[in-house]
């Protein structure tokens, strides 16, 4: 058997494995529910505009955050969010939380550099 052909087996696992990678990296990629990508997209043409650029730019926004901040990470800071707009002691706990401002810091940075990205 010559060189080629022993390095054809190879070859084709090296081939399959980097595949695999591929798509578990674009499986991580793509975690966020759609009814969540949907949210983001509508919240942001509001704020940016209801046309088809809005659109557009707003729909690449929310894959670059994907891309950067897990789906739970965006659950907490899309939550801590909320929850700190409500009055009183529940409002201010989270407010006042390492974890929660953590995760909305997270978030901020992600949709700072979706913005250089995408607008």
């Amino acid at each position: 058997m010559n060189l080629a052909g022993q390095l054809r087996p190879i070859v084709a696992a090296l081939i399959v494995l980097a595949a695999s990678a591929s798509m578990a990296r674009a499986s991580e990629a793509n975690d966020y529910p759609t009814s969540a990508r949907a949210e983001y997209v509508y919240g942001c043409m509001k704020a940016n505009g209801e046309t088809r650029a809005a659109i557009e730019q707003c729909s690449c926004s929310i894959d670059v955050v994907a891309s950067i901040v897990p789906y739970e990470r965006y659950v907490v800071a899309e939550t801590a969010l909320s929850m700190s707009q409500v009055r009183g002691n529940l409002g201010v706990q989270f407010r006042t939380s390492e974890q929660a401002n953590s995760a909305v810091n997270d978030l901020r940075r992600a949709q700072a550099e979706a913005e250089v990205r995408c607008f």
